[in-house]
């Protein structure tokens, strides 16, 4: 058995592993609970799942948590900056050395699963859940906030019952895993639904919420909808970097909630953070005041979400990883930003939808594109220069510079200081280029 005896190593380890399991069930994920004692049924968890939107509408429930009192576990992916995000307390990377122990008491179940499992032992996602599943089963916090990693019906999370279960919404990506059709991919979200455990959702096009609605139906799931059980209005800018909107739900209502997030999309997420908020407080027969709800949102910031990390000129991330993602942004950037140029540094994994995704941003006349490369994770390619500006039609020409260092540099010295520099694409390089603007 490999040995393990410090934080590197550990990382390396888990980085390691395989990445996709040849089995499409959960059976070797809840072995691997049952030879680690279970540990996700020790836990109270809020499972989230979702196209887009999982981290965000996580952060606002986080926000909103952590101002009830309570301590919050949060499990995300992928991470900015350091693998040890992933698992978080209050917002707080576990330690190194906690790493380190967790990996060194899930190897030897690890070996044992590799040596008698015909499909091979656990892949990295697998280990990495069953981590954390681990380390909050021994009680660093009151709640867990789960968010999957793929999908939903067979992600490696979803051998947890959690009191809440959240769909944020549903677009296309990973089509590969997930399906070809909107309704076909809801399937595979609504997979988080359990018997008798209420379910949020997000605000969804009519034939994937008929899906969700259904697999409730079936699993006795009270539903609470978007627009239906809660709903929004009001949706204003409070100013350049804040938006408001009120909210009404049949026991809460409340006006003029601010957040600091941008884009309809973010009023969307906390709109959903808030909904599933209730219902949590409401099971635990807890009390929900205005108050605590408008601090707990308005405090909410997730990294690499249209993130302003410069103001003199101004640069902002975005992690907008896929064709949904940067519909999104594009909404934001043509009623927000309509006045400004925008240079946008673009990176995109190739087994994304990369034409569509240059096209829909670069059909607005404000926004230049220079698109770059990077590393990608693994052995995952990123989307072919030549390619795209040969085949895809934007309002300007596109630029390239294989370097995103050099790309970024090119684009400051087009801009003006009244411009923006918008840097997105895949998150993998929205993480490589943070470590240049946040320490």
């Amino acid at each position: 058995m490999t040995v393990v005896t410090n934080y590197e190593e550990a990382v390396a380890f888990i980085h390691g592993r395989t990445k996709f399991k040849k089995i499409p069930t959960l059976k070797r994920m809840e072995k691997f609970m049952a030879a680690l004692g279970n540990p996700q049924n020790k836990i109270k968890a809020i499972h989230i799942a979702g196209t887009n939107g999982k981290g965000s509408t996580l952060t606002f429930l986080r926000g909103l948590l952590e101002e009830s009192g309570y301590q919050v576990g949060t499990f995300t992916s992928p991470f900015l900056t350091r693998f040890n995000e992933r698992i978080s307390v209050n917002g707080v990377p576990i330690a190194d050395d906690e790493i380190l122990r967790l990996v060194q008491k899930l190897m030897p179940v690890i070996a044992h699963l590799d040596a008698t499992l015909p499909e091979g032992g656990p892949t990295e996602f697998e280990i990495v859940t069953a981590m954390m599943f681990t380390y909050f089963a021994e009680g660093h916090a009151d709640l867990v906030l789960v968010e999957v990693g793929i999908g939903g019906l067979l992600d490696s999370t979803n051998v947890v019952v959690p009191e809440v279960a959240v769909i944020t919404n549903i677009g296309f990506d990973h089509m590969k895993l997930l399906g070809n059709t909107l309704g076909e991919i809801a399937a595979q979200k609504a997979g988080i639904i359990k018997k008798n455990i209420p379910t949020v959702i997000g605000k969804l096009a009519a034939e994937p919420l008929a899906v969700i609605e259904a697999q409730a139906a079936a699993q006795q799931s009270p539903v609470f909808r978007f627009g239906e059980e809660y709903q929004v209005s009001g949706r204003h800018y409070h100013d350049l970097w804040s938006q408001e909107f009120n909210f009404t739900a049949p026991k809460f209502r409340a006006k003029q909630l601010k957040i600091k997030m941008l884009g309809d999309y973010q009023i969307n997420n906390a709109a959903t953070a808030l909904a599933a908020y209730l219902v949590f407080m409401q099971q635990a027969q807890l009390p929900v005041s205005e108050k605590t709800v408008k601090t707990g949102l308005a405090k909410a910031f997730w990294a690499g979400r249209f993130e302003r990390v410069n103001a003199h000129p101004l640069v902002v991330l975005d992690g907008a990883h896929n064709e949904p993602a940067i519909q999104e942004i594009t909404n934001l950037l043509r009623a927000h930003f309509k006045t400004v140029d925008v240079y946008v540094i673009l990176a995109i994994l190739a087994d994304k939808q990369y034409h569509q995704m240059v096209q829909t941003i670069g059909k607005l006349p404000n926004v230049h594109i220079i698109a770059t490369t990077f590393t990608g994770p693994g052995t995952r390619q990123v989307a072919n220069l030549t390619e795209l500006v040969t085949n895809v039609k934007t309002a300007h020409p596109i630029e390239t510079q294989e370097n995103w260092q050099l790309a970024i540099a090119k684009a400051t010295q087009e801009m003006s200081s009244e411009d923006m520099l918008l840097i997105t694409g895949s998150l993998y390089f929205i993480s490589d280029v943070r470590k240049l603007f946040v320490e």
